[in-house]
Protein backbone atom coordinates (compact mmCIF):
# COMPACT_ATOMS: atom_id res chain seq x y z
CA UNK A 1 0.00 0.00 0.00
CA UNK A 2 0.96 3.62 -0.36
CA UNK A 3 0.32 6.64 1.84
CA UNK A 4 -2.18 7.78 -0.79
CA UNK A 5 -4.10 4.53 -0.35
CA UNK A 6 -3.99 5.00 3.42
CA UNK A 7 -5.42 8.49 2.93
CA UNK A 8 -8.16 7.09 0.69
CA UNK A 9 -8.94 4.46 3.38
CA UNK A 10 -9.34 7.21 5.98
CA UNK A 11 -6.32 6.06 8.01
CA UNK A 12 -4.49 9.36 7.43
CA UNK A 13 -5.40 12.96 6.90
CA UNK A 14 -3.40 15.56 5.05
CA UNK A 15 -1.14 17.66 7.24
CA UNK A 16 1.00 20.64 6.39
CA UNK A 17 3.88 20.79 8.81
CA UNK A 18 6.32 23.58 9.51
CA UNK A 19 9.97 23.87 10.41
CA UNK A 20 8.93 24.92 13.93
CA UNK A 21 6.75 21.85 14.39
CA UNK A 22 9.55 19.53 13.25
CA UNK A 23 12.12 21.27 15.45
CA UNK A 24 9.74 21.06 18.44
CA UNK A 25 9.32 17.32 17.87
CA UNK A 26 13.09 16.87 17.57
CA UNK A 27 13.44 18.70 20.90
CA UNK A 28 11.07 16.17 22.45
CA UNK A 29 13.21 13.37 21.03
CA UNK A 30 16.34 14.93 22.57
CA UNK A 31 14.61 15.38 25.93
CA UNK A 32 13.33 11.82 25.90
CA UNK A 33 16.73 10.38 25.01
CA UNK A 34 18.24 12.26 27.93
CA UNK A 35 15.45 11.26 30.32
CA UNK A 36 15.51 7.59 29.26
CA UNK A 37 18.98 7.32 30.84
CA UNK A 38 18.06 9.02 34.10
CA UNK A 39 18.15 5.95 36.38
CA UNK A 40 14.45 5.15 36.20
CA UNK A 41 13.01 1.65 36.10
CA UNK A 42 13.55 -0.26 32.87
CA UNK A 43 9.79 -0.03 32.19
CA UNK A 44 9.86 3.78 32.30
CA UNK A 45 13.13 4.11 30.41
CA UNK A 46 11.61 1.94 27.70
CA UNK A 47 8.38 3.96 27.64
CA UNK A 48 10.27 7.22 27.32
CA UNK A 49 12.50 5.84 24.55
CA UNK A 50 9.40 4.50 22.79
CA UNK A 51 7.91 8.00 22.89
CA UNK A 52 11.05 9.35 21.21
CA UNK A 53 10.81 6.69 18.49
CA UNK A 54 7.15 7.49 17.92
CA UNK A 55 7.99 11.19 17.57
CA UNK A 56 10.59 10.35 14.93
CA UNK A 57 8.00 8.34 13.00
CA UNK A 58 5.60 11.28 13.36
CA UNK A 59 8.23 13.62 11.93
CA UNK A 60 8.54 11.42 8.85
CA UNK A 61 4.78 11.22 8.41
CA UNK A 62 4.31 14.97 8.90
CA UNK A 63 7.14 15.76 6.48
CA UNK A 64 5.46 13.47 3.94
CA UNK A 65 2.31 15.61 4.27
CA UNK A 66 0.17 13.39 6.49
CA UNK A 67 -1.00 12.79 10.03
CA UNK A 68 -2.44 9.56 11.37
CA UNK A 69 -6.09 9.43 12.32
CA UNK A 70 -6.82 8.64 15.97
CA UNK A 71 -7.84 5.01 15.52
CA UNK A 72 -4.67 2.91 15.71
CA UNK A 73 -2.66 6.15 15.66
CA UNK A 74 0.60 4.74 17.09
CA UNK A 75 0.41 1.61 14.96
CA UNK A 76 -0.16 3.50 11.71
CA UNK A 77 2.45 6.14 12.49
CA UNK A 78 5.02 3.39 12.97
CA UNK A 79 3.88 1.35 9.96
CA UNK A 80 4.24 4.40 7.70
CA UNK A 81 8.02 4.39 8.23
CA UNK A 82 8.88 1.85 5.49
CA UNK A 83 6.45 3.56 3.12
CA UNK A 84 8.49 6.73 3.53
CA UNK A 85 12.05 5.48 4.06
CA UNK A 86 11.79 2.36 1.92
CA UNK A 87 10.84 -1.28 2.29
CA UNK A 88 14.26 -2.10 3.74
CA UNK A 89 12.98 -0.45 6.95
CA UNK A 90 10.13 -2.94 7.36
CA UNK A 91 11.99 -4.85 10.10
CA UNK A 92 12.51 -1.59 11.98
CA UNK A 93 8.77 -0.95 11.85
CA UNK A 94 8.14 -4.49 13.11
CA UNK A 95 10.61 -3.91 15.95
CA UNK A 96 8.94 -0.65 16.95
CA UNK A 97 5.52 -2.29 16.78
CA UNK A 98 6.75 -4.99 19.17
CA UNK A 99 8.04 -2.18 21.40
CA UNK A 100 4.61 -0.55 21.22
CA UNK A 101 2.98 -3.73 22.48
CA UNK A 102 5.54 -4.21 25.25
CA UNK A 103 5.19 -0.58 26.35
CA UNK A 104 1.41 -0.98 26.54
CA UNK A 105 1.73 -4.01 28.79
CA UNK A 106 4.29 -2.24 31.01
CA UNK A 107 2.19 0.89 31.25
CA UNK A 108 -1.28 -0.61 31.68
CA UNK A 109 -1.00 -4.21 32.89
CA UNK A 110 2.04 -5.22 34.90
CA UNK A 111 5.45 -4.26 36.19
CA UNK A 112 8.74 -5.78 35.10
CA UNK A 113 7.85 -6.61 31.51
CA UNK A 114 10.89 -4.73 30.21
CA UNK A 115 14.50 -5.69 30.94
CA UNK A 116 17.40 -3.26 31.25
CA UNK A 117 18.69 -4.72 27.99
CA UNK A 118 15.35 -4.01 26.26
CA UNK A 119 15.52 -0.38 27.38
CA UNK A 120 19.17 0.04 26.36
CA UNK A 121 18.49 -1.55 22.97
CA UNK A 122 15.59 0.79 22.28
CA UNK A 123 17.56 3.87 23.35
CA UNK A 124 20.37 2.86 20.97
CA UNK A 125 17.87 2.25 18.17
CA UNK A 126 16.35 5.71 18.70
CA UNK A 127 19.77 7.40 18.54
CA UNK A 128 20.53 5.76 15.21
CA UNK A 129 17.01 6.31 13.90
CA UNK A 130 17.22 10.01 14.78
CA UNK A 131 20.28 10.35 12.54
CA UNK A 132 18.45 8.56 9.72
CA UNK A 133 15.42 10.83 10.06
CA UNK A 134 17.56 13.98 10.07
CA UNK A 135 19.47 12.78 7.00
CA UNK A 136 16.19 11.99 5.25
CA UNK A 137 14.87 15.46 6.06
CA UNK A 138 18.06 17.11 4.77
CA UNK A 139 17.76 15.20 1.52
CA UNK A 140 13.99 15.29 0.97
CA UNK A 141 12.64 18.24 2.97
CA UNK A 142 15.60 20.56 3.70
CA UNK A 143 13.21 23.46 4.35
CA UNK A 144 12.06 21.66 7.52
CA UNK A 145 15.46 21.21 9.18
Amino acid sequence: MSLKQWLDNGWLRQHETSKNEILDLLSIVDRDLKDARAGLSADWQFGIAYNAALKLCSILLYAAGFKSERTLQHYRTIQAMPLILGEDRKKDAQYLDACRSKRNIAEYNRVGVVTERDAEELVQFVKEFKNDVINWLKKNRPNLI
